[in-house]
């Protein structure tokens, strides 16, 4: 591996336990700015004091979310975005490149891509390209991959969702984001089948927080390298406590109940 990809790689994930707990936040260009993403710096400072390892941002969100003192966090810029504005929403189009993520200081960047969709060629060529270039700078790709389209039935079938692991590995990803399956032994095929480190999305907040906590640590047993999950941790009460306690699962491998004893 080009040395300084391995460099920033070791930004993102842990480098004792090789996994990682990144928080995306580029929820704004989607659906615009939510609860618990007004002030993205006052965000950011929760979710660092908390550990989280890195987070996700667009490329404007960059300053606006710096902080000029304290712990170090992780940055990936997101290059691609789509609204719900839009009758196409889940076609995503490339909106910055790999070189302005450099000049932002990012450590890795990422690529949406919605396999199913009509625009689908247009994303993997998008991917494709961004992984050459990626590769020629030694920076990361992330590539968040969903099964999203007219003939999709199910996102979550864990054949589709092996699909997608299988694709963000094969056009050149260092790290492939999918939904989790629902079981370890499905996931764990999942993570079989790829040969990037595979990390669970979060999806819509869930009612539990023991539910989402035993999801983390159910995709972990099944051989994930842990998770890039955002409204189930932003919007917390408690944002800090929350990757305090995914830090006890993620990090130290410890158990649901005791990750809940650090919410109280």
């Amino acid at each position: 591996m080009h040395i300084g990809k391995a460099i920033r790689l070791e930004r993102i994930f842990n480098r004792d336990t090789k996994r990682t707990i990144i928080v995306p936040m580029d929820h704004g260009v989607s659906v615009g700015p939510i609860e618990g993403l007004v002030d993205i710096r006052e965000t950011v400072t929760k979710l660092v004091d908390g550990g989280a390892n890195a987070g996700l941002v667009h490329k404007g969100l960059v300053s606006c979310g710096h902080r000029s003192r304290g712990r170090d966090f992780g940055l990936i810029v997101h290059l691609s975005a789509s609204t719900s504005l839009s009758p196409y929403s889940n076609a995503k189009a490339l909106v910055t490149s790999v070189e302005e993520a450099i000049r932002l200081g990012a450590d890795a960047v990422s690529v949406h891509v919605n396999l199913g969709d009509e625009t689908e060629a247009d994303m993997l060529r998008d991917l494709g390209r961004t992984a050459e270039n990626a590769a020629n700078w030694g920076m990361p790709l992330l590539a968040m991959v969903y099964a999203r389209g007219p003939k999709v039935k199910d996102e979550y079938d864990p054949r589709a969702v092996a699909h997608c692991a299988r694709v963000g590995a094969e056009l050149g990803a260092d790290v492939v984001k999918v939904p989790y399956t629902g079981d370890m032994d499905s996931f764990a095929r999942v993570v079989e089948g790829s040969c990037a480190p595979v990390v669970i999305a979060g999806g819509p907040k869930m009612d539990s927080v023991r539910d989402f906590l035993q999801m983390v640590a159910d995709s972990l047993a099944a051989g994930g390298s842990g998770l890039s999950v955002g409204r189930n941790v932003f919007q917390h009460p408690d944002p800090t406590r929350m990757v305090a306690a995914l830090n006890k699962i993620v990090h130290h491998d410890l158990g649901v109940d005791q990750a809940l004893a650090e919410l109280g």
